[in-house]
């Protein structure tokens, strides 16, 4: 049961905002988040009014059904709608309860995905691209701007390791459950006696940090410039356009090399490293915080082996919810990714309600 004080405290921030922003003296500066935020409480308000009122309503119609004066028609319609009332309430708790469960603050955020071959030689490079290839049509279904900021190829067309952004409406809190090992079963192309192999990719998936997010000051960076490798007689490798910087606090170290510019490839290699810094001091404050680390299944250890595409048989599990889907290429080619990014949300919420019951 979901206390009423917090019910009406909802009611109450929401009539207060919509007066404050109604007025026109509001700070610039605040506006837009104030305007998120009522936009946010006005996606359950009417469920918390009706919440409220329920008591009245349950009184007033328990009353026409124990009123004798009444014929009996008028008594089973009261009686109808009593059970039909007690039923839309049950729903109202369970909507305020998923409301009212603690928010990952950087569920808002953009996100930078980092693909890289593992186990698996020239065969993870392969399925380290087939991966890449299954975002990218996600975002293309989402409508979400895919920006890679650096790919290392290998010598069988896939990647070593690939780097992209991904611009648009809450992708850190669908994106967050890729995080984790990805193992691919498959026979190999140069494989002559059909033998299945088994080889794997990780992806991790960072919350893009802003300044106001994590402060990095200069004196703890140490930045070398290099010449770029790359094919034999183009300007990316003839000049020392690639930039590493090292986060002396932390440890962190970005390479970039991708463009030809010195600034280009120092302004991408920082907002990769903001954002492990900042996805580090998460981690950090997550594990600090056991019981909520325990209610979250998106946010794990990277070792954690999370899916198994296998191709002999066609289907795809995702070991967290032990949910299996016969549809591997309908999964790579995103066209059912939101089913199963759906059953990741779900079991996270339940968990998030287990915990908030203890």
């Amino acid at each position: 049961m979901v206390p009423i004080d917090k019910v009406k405290d909802i009611i109450k921030k929401y009539d207060f905002l919509e007066k404050e922003l109604s007025s026109g003296k509001i700070d610039p500066k605040l506006f837009a988040n104030k305007s998120k935020e009522y936009s946010n409480l006005g996606s359950i308000i009417n469920i918390a009014r009706k919440f409220v009122n329920f008591e009245n309503e349950k009184k007033d119609l328990l009353n026409m059904v124990q009123d004798k004066t009444n014929d009996q028609e008028m008594i089973d319609l009261a009686q109808n709608d009593l059970n039909d009332l007690i039923k839309k309430k049950e729903n109202y708790d369970s909507a305020l309860k998923v409301f009212l469960l603690p928010k990952d603050e950087d569920d808002n955020k953009n996100a930078i995905v980092e693909i890289r071959a593992g186990t698996g030689g020239l065969e993870a490079s392969l399925f380290c691209a087939d991966l890449f290839r299954m975002y990218e049509r996600v975002c293309s279904k989402k409508k979400w701007k895919l920006e890679i900021i650096n790919i290392s190829k290998s010598e069988a067309g896939g990647f070593k390791e690939v780097i992209f952004l991904v611009n648009g409406d809450d992708i850190y809190s669908y994106l967050k459950y890729e995080s984790g090992v990805h193992r691919v079963q498959r026979i190999p192309e140069t494989e002559t006696q059909g033998r299945v192999h088994t080889s794997a990719a990780t992806v991790a998936v960072l919350p893009e940090a802003e300044d106001v997010d994590i402060e990095i000051k200069e004196s703890d960076l140490r930045i070398d410039v290099f010449r770029a490798g790359g094919p034999g007689g183009q300007s990316v490798n003839t000049t020392d356009s690639a930039v590493r910087i090292t986060h002396i606090p932390s440890g962190v170290v970005v390479s970039q090399q991708d463009e030809k510019s010195q600034h280009k490839n120092k302004a991408k290699a920082l907002k990769i490293l903001r954002s492990r810094v900042y996805e580090a001091e998460k981690r950090i404050k997550d594990q600090e915080r056991s019981s909520n680390r325990r209610s979250q299944i998106g946010t794990g250890d990277r070792s954690e082996r999370i899916r198994t595409y296998n191709f002999p048989q066609g289907r795809v599990t995702d070991h967290r919810i032990n949910l299996t889907m016969h549809k591997l290429d309908e999964f790579l080619s995103g066209e059912i990714h939101e089913e199963m990014n759906q059953e990741l949300r779900l079991k996270e919420q339940n968990l998030k309600l287990e915990n908030l019951n203890q």
